[in-house]
């Protein structure tokens, strides 16, 4: 496994998420000892304010995280993260009134805050594309065991008559210590972060520890053209045909494309379409309903439709020289293949072209180079990805040069993906077109102004040499008007829209008053008769049911990156929504108590479970997902000051909406935010599933000029 560094690095960074679900599950269970001892039954603001100051501290801190991140870095703010974890739960072990206490719950929201917002911004910076979405649900997986752990510990503690609540919440400190250890000594760096400050020796060090291999040149080059997004993109489209199909007076064609395969002597020529891709025009055809939904949303399930249609998302066919038994000689280079004849001899500047290149290559192509990847020749292996131009999820980056030659930028780039059509075999494709195979394999590309140049001096392309610069404007601080960009702005509406309703679909003011719904249910009828009292049979249950969720999340991590985001919100929203019915109803029409309490009990359990396999892990994970890198952190904030503003509103009124319109009333408002959530995911919401970072926000950019012209 090449990734296995990323891998590890997901789960160090997913310890942050573990303590804030500890933290739910402690404060969940305290607050009915709290309660006793300061005497606030009377008082239901002071208990909703202990609750909900860590909220306002992860709210307060929120706001400027995202800038300082983008500042400072990304793996900074997990140590200190951790650091407020630990204070926090020395000064919660020692409280000796509730103002003491408010201060260490405001302190515990600022490392709360820190985790649960930086975290799926750095493993979605360090994950590669293929599993990104399987380890941006870390998160929630861990989040859960730490609350499965901390509701097993309460009901322990709960069984003895002098339970502390200053020894539930203060445990936390312990788990801090690791965390802060594996942050400091173990966590790199993001890579993207680096590639935006200019860093870029230390950015490729890390790609390589990420990885596990040695040439990271291709993601390289991906890094450094995700920090310019915006400009103009077009879409075309290319037939890929077999390269000695063609004449002997053949005349090669303005912007031909030439692939190398993994055999010697074996090329192909990609030949641009006219006309509009087929890509594009996907995105505008469809039902009434399909024109009702965002372009953008049409345009990216083109994408996955293609994939679809072909049987694999990914070129299985452009092969690799440097893979398993295919071996090149030591002295392979671009010029040696020139002596031998394997490559086209035409030099002019309006070619294109992209040679496979060795790592000791010292010859230079005077056009364009990229390399061609063998995790395109096996869809089964995608772990083999050993190109120096493959950049994930099916997607192949190559350059051209553009016709004003050495003028500013110099280079296009493009980002190509396979599709289907009437000239694509239909299913798994075995190879590539061979002499006397009248087939081709069609490719969409997405092709922009490159950020990267020509070397003048040196003679040499950036990529080939290995020499990639950071461009101008990493020098450039980021700022607010960055996000009046119609991509961005675009971006903003998604994520901000789906944080709104995730949080009053109504799922933190559940969990952190489970204890209390389920007592008010009357789960305690089902443990009394083996001698627990009601509060330790509501802990027992909410741990039984955070036990449930992981195997929930399990399934979700499976399915993420093969159904994707959208297919799992569109398919788990409908049972979330039927959950909440039955709990309604079961509060309205009359039934023995009992029932009442086995329906209910029920009926929380599948809404929990329903939740971490949908709407639970996949807010997070888009918007860590659809955002630019020089403004990823500062928008990530934005979403997030979303998220804990509508968590305080929902924590705090809970406890208003159960006293005054009851459990089913409470419900009932939350399974109309479910269906509103539906609608909005159908036709707002993007499939980002296995596509690199870069090439989302290219889609979201062009999409949006688009509209704008439109």
């Amino acid at each position: 496994m090449t990734d296995r560094g990323a891998v590890y690095v997901a789960i160090a960074a997913a310890i942050g998420n573990m303590l804030q679900g500890w933290d739910n599950a402690t404060i969940a269970g305290a607050v009915l000892y709290i309660k006793k001892e300061f005497h606030l039954e009377t008082q239901p603001t002071i208990e909703g304010l202990i609750v909900a100051m860590s909220l306002i501290g992860a709210t307060v801190i929120t706001t400027f995280s995202g800038s300082v991140a983008d500042a400072i870095g990304r793996r900074p703010m997990l140590v200190i993260s951790s650091v407020f974890y630990f204070i926090s739960g020395l000064v919660m072990f020692w409280s000796p009134n509730v103002y003491v206490l408010l201060v260490a719950r405001l302190l515990d929201g600022f490392g709360i805050g820190l985790a649960v917002t930086l975290v799926p911004l750095y493993i979605s910076e360090t994950a590669p594309s293929d599993i990104r979405g399987l380890l941006n649900t870390l998160p929630q997986f861990t989040g859960s065991i730490g609350m499965c752990l901390a509701y097993t510990m309460v009901f322990f503690m709960s069984l003895k008559s002098d339970a502390s609540w200053r020894l539930m919440l203060g445990v936390l400190s312990l788990p801090s210590i690791a965390y802060f250890i594996l942050a400091v000594f173990f966590l790199p760096e993001s890579p993207r972060w680096l590639v935006s400050k200019g860093k870029m020796d230390e950015a490729r060090m890390v790609l390589q520890a990420l990885r596990g291999k040695e040439d990271v040149s291709g993601e390289m080059a991906l890094l450094v053209e995700g920090l310019e997004v915006g400009g103009e993109t077009s879409v075309e489209e290319y037939v890929i045909n077999a390269d000695n199909e063609l004449s002997e007076d053949h005349v090669q064609e303005k912007d031909e494309i030439k692939l190398y395969g993994a055999e010697e002597g074996q090329s192909w020529v990609a030949k641009p379409v006219r006309g509009q891709s087929s890509l594009f025009m996907a995105s505008r055809q469809g039902s009434v309903v399909a024109q009702m939904m965002d372009p953008m949303v049409t345009l990216f399930g083109s994408v996955h439709e293609k994939q679809n249609e072909t049987g694999s998302m990914i070129f299985p066919n452009f092969g690799s020289m440097f893979h398993g038994d295919q071996h090149k000689p030591d002295n392979w280079d671009v010029e040696s293949n020139h002596e031998k004849g394997n490559l086209s001899g035409d030099e002019t500047d309006d070619n294109v072209k992209s040679p496979l290149l060795s790592r000791n290559s010292t010859g230079v192509d005077k056009d364009m180079i990229a390399p061609v990847s063998r995790s395109m020749l096996n869809a089964g292996q995608p772990s083999e990805a050993n190109s120096a131009m493959g950049i994930g999820g099916g997607w192949q980056l190559a350059y051209r040069k553009t016709e004003d030659g050495k003028k500013a930028g110099g280079l296009q780039r493009i980002y190509l993906h396979q599709e289907g059509g009437a000239e694509s075999r239909r299913g798994s494709i075995a190879s590539l077109p061979v002499a006397g195979d009248g087939d081709a394999v069609r490719a969409s590309a997405l092709v922009s102004r490159s950020v990267l140049c020509l070397d003048d001096t040196m003679g040499q392309n950036p990529i080939q040499s290995g020499l990639i610069k950071a461009p101008p404007s990493t020098k450039d601080a980021t700022s607010w008007a960055d996000l009046s960009e119609p991509g961005v702005k675009q971006a903003l509406i998604v994520g901000v829209g789906i944080q709104i309703l995730q949080q009053f679909s109504g799922i933190n003011g559940v969990l952190y008053y489970t204890p209390q719904i389920l007592e008010q249910a009357g789960v305690g009828i089902l443990l009394s008769n083996m001698g627990i009292g009601s509060e330790s049979a509501s802990f027992l249950i909410s741990g039984v049911t955070t036990l449930l969720m992981l195997p929930s999340i399990g399934v979700a991590m499976k399915l993420i990156d093969v159904a994707g985001r959208r297919m799992l919100l569109l398919a788990t929203l409908p049972i979330l929504l039927a959950s909440l019915i039955v709990l309604v109803l079961s509060n309205v029409i009359e039934m023995d108590s009992v029932s009442h309490a086995v329906i209910s009990t029920i009926s929380v359990v599948v809404y929990f479970c329903t939740f971490v396999m949908g709407f639970g892990p996949i807010p997070n994970t888009l918007c860590s997902e659809i955002f630019p890198t020089r403004v990823r952190g500062l928008c990530i904030a934005i979403c997030a000051l979303t998220f804990w503003i509508g968590d305080i509103i929902v924590t705090y009124t809970l406890p208003v909406l159960l006293t005054t319109i009851g459990l089913a009333g409470a419900f009932g408002i939350y399974a109309i935010v479910c269906t509103i959530s539906w609608f909005f995911v159908y036709f707002r919401v993007p499939e980002t599933k296995g596509m690199p970072l870069e090439v989302i926000t290219e889609f979201f950019a062009m999409g949006a000029a688009n509209k704008k012209t439109n």
